[in-house]
């Protein structure tokens, strides 16, 4: 989790504390996010066949499974730690990288003088996504992440990686789009028709970070998948969300 995130984070939960006596209930979320990740038909990964594959596993001291997962279990008496992820995920340098700097990040701000004596907790899943034919397509990593600073409104963030089969390249925002596509212009009225859909009885603001809403995101055969963080867009009681474009509608600005 990027420090920013964390940052965010923090302050929603402390905000939502002093307005918890007066907060309305959340909002009914529709199930149309979680049926748009459901039909993208993400997938088991297959276990690891070279020990490069574990990279991220062994730097974080993990226990690979028989279902190619890795999984990572930190207790303190001040914080619990859980992670997930498949160790066959193409690029595990950049797998490390981010879960290194959730767990850092985390530990900082929960260690951070006065320390609270409540419990603290950090849950990372993972889901992968793929488009094409392997060895060509793409394959795409979303990490789910459940944080918990010791306050009364835990926060669900995300984090996401996609990587060019083909290529043998990470897929970013700035790579996912041609060369001087407005994507930002032509995402922002889809991604806010569909969260109008999903929460009705919220209002959906303009985008309110640009380009980097957009961070987040996974490539299947027939849509592009965007994940927004607890308090991104909409209210933080929304919960986070899932949005699904169909390809068709991003066509012109593809890569």
């Amino acid at each position: 989790m990027k420090k920013r995130q964390l940052v965010i984070a923090v302050a929603v939960i402390l905000a939502a504390a002093a307005c918890d006596s007066s907060t309305e209930p959340a909002p009914e979320a529709t199930t149309e996010a979680t049926t748009a990740s459901t039909s993208a038909a993400a997938s088991t990964s297959a276990a690891p066949t070279t020990t490069a594959s574990s990279s991220a596993c062994t730097r974080l001291e993990g226990t690979v499974g028989e279902a190619g997962l890795c999984t990572v279990h930190t207790e303190t008496p001040n914080y619990t730690i859980d992670m997930s992820f498949p160790v066959d995920y193409p690029d595990q340098d950049a797998v490390g990288q981010v879960l290194t700097s959730q767990r850092d990040e985390f530990i900082a701000l929960v260690e951070e003088p006065p320390v609270r004596d409540v419990p603290k907790a950090l849950d990372i899943k993972s889901q992968t996504f793929r488009s094409g034919t392997p060895p060509s397509g793409t394959e795409s990593l979303v990490f789910e992440e459940y944080v918990n600073f010791g306050g009364a409104h835990p926060v669900t963030n995300y984090d996401a990686l996609s990587f060019d089969l083909g290529k043998k390249a990470p897929i970013t925002f700035e790579t996912l789009f041609k060369p001087g596509a407005d994507a930002v212009a032509v995402l922002d009225p889809l991604v806010a028709a569909d969260l109008e859909k999903q929460f009705p009885s919220v209002t959906v603001g303009d985008n309110p970070v640009g380009a980097d809403m957009y961070n987040n995101f996974a490539l299947t055969d027939d849509a592009v998948l965007f994940f927004l963080s607890q308090g991104q867009w909409i209210i933080s009681a929304a919960g986070p969300q899932t949005v699904s474009i169909p390809r068709a509608e991003l066509a012109s600005i593809l890569s």
